[in-house]
C-alpha cells in the first residue's frame, strides 16, 4: 500500500475509505483491511490525511464488484504493479468501450478478462 502517483489518481473518479466500506456493508473493519492485505482488493494511501482508499468502482452493495478479485490476481500474476493495474483498469479501451473498471460494473467482465488474459501472453 503506496502513496499513489497522481497521473493515476487522476484517472480514478471516486474513492471509497475503508471504514465506509465495512459500514456499507455491515461487516467489521479488520474484515476490509484483511482483504486489502490479503490481495483482493488494492488501496493506496491518498488525500490530506493519507488514508487507505479503494476505488469506488471496486465495491458493490453487499461486497466487491463480480470478477474484480480474480482480475486483480491475474493481472499480479501477468506482473503487474498495484498501480499498473489501477491505470490499466481506469484507463479508456475503444474496443470494450469505456474503462474496464466499467465494463465490470457493467458485468461484461468476460470481455475484460479475456483482455488481461491477451496481455499476459
Amino acid at each position: 500500500m503506496s502513496q499513489i502517483d497522481p497521473k493515476i489518481d487522476a484517472l480514478i473518479p471516486a474513492w471509497m475509505y475503508i471504514p465506509d466500506i465495512a459500514e456499507q456493508w455491515g461487516v467489521v473493519v479488520t474484515k476490509v483491511r484483511r482483504l486489502v492485505d490479503d490481495g483482493t482488493l488494492i488501496a493506496v494511501r491518498r488525500g490530506e490525511n493519507n488514508a487507505l482508499q479503494v476505488p469506488a468502482a471496486f465495491i458493490g452493495p453487499n461486497g466487491t464488484v463480480k470478477g474484480i478479485c480474480g482480475l486483480l490476481t491475474l493481472l499480479r500474476d501477468s506482473g503487474f504493479t498495484d498501480e499498473e493495474a489501477l491505470e490499466w483498469l481506469f484507463t479508456e479501451d475503444p474496443s470494450l468501450p469505456g474503462t474496464p473498471a466499467q465494463a465490470l460494473n457493467e458485468n461484461r467482465g468476460t470481455e475484460v478478462k479475456r483482455r488481461a488474459q491477451a496481455m499476459a501472453l
